[in-house]
């Protein structure tokens, strides 16, 4: 009688065994391929967290300067993606809300942080601005993701202290946190004639390619490294 209990437990523990072992290498799979999906050579993700210039806005969706950036990454990386996530309005601290989220949606191999225009537009104090994009800096960083840094520039108006402050704060960051830099996102739109809207703050359709170029060579040496 014992040796039979004996027998059953031996058959119950063989099967209790073969189960774990098949679901730790379920497990085990899965964080292999969540580990994949961060930083695929063969698949690498652009996402770009920014606001209506870069979300487009009054430019045909297929002239916009993302798709344009995508088709030009993607004659040296053919694979590879662009995930737009810009919002007309969009502030630092709106922006730093949501990466969380888009992180761990996209997983990035580089992240484009294109934001504080806002910011700059409403006054906001630099040190706000600032810790807004360390925070978001460091989240993409910690997700395994490059950063690229879209610098801004604004009127003069605002007075020289806030102008040059704001303007110096996107190269400070870069070269603190070793990030690519495109000094100046609107740089040969902003002040060349038929490049800006009637608004004067929007990209015009024809200055979308501009935008992409100003790009395309701080991602192409990010995904390059």
């Amino acid at each position: 009688m014992f040796a039979d209990i004996a027998s059953v437990f031996q058959v119950v523990r063989s099967k209790w065994i073969m189960h774990w072992l098949a679901v730790l290498a379920v497990s085990l799979l899965a964080l292999l391929a969540a580990a994949d999906s961060h930083g695929d050579d063969s698949n690498p993700v652009v996402l770009i967290v920014g606001d209506s210039i870069s979300a487009g806005l009054g430019v045909p969706v297929d002239k916009q300067w993302p798709l344009i950036l995508e088709q030009k990454l993607q004659v040296e990386f053919p694979q590879l993606t662009v995930a737009v996530a810009a919002i007309s309005g969009d502030t630092t601290s709106s922006g730093r809300g949501r990466l969380p989220s888009l992180l761990t949606a996209h997983a990035p191999t580089v992240t484009i942080l294109a934001l504080g225009g806002n910011d700059a537009l409403r006054g906001t104090p630099l040190p706000l601005v600032k810790n807004n994009l360390i925070a978001m800096i460091d989240a993409a960083k910690n997700n395994n993701s490059a950063v690229a840094l879209a610098g801004m520039q604004i009127p003069p108006n605002y007075g020289p202290t806030y102008t040059e402050g704001f303007r110096q704060m996107y190269i400070d960051l870069a070269e603190e946190y070793d990030l690519g830099l495109i000094p100046f996102l609107l740089e040969g739109v902003a002040t060349v004639d038929g490049m800006m809207q009637s608004d004067g703050i929007h990209p015009t359709t024809d200055a979308q390619p501009v935008l992409a170029d100003n790009v395309a060579p701080v991602i192409t040496s990010l995904l390059q490294e």
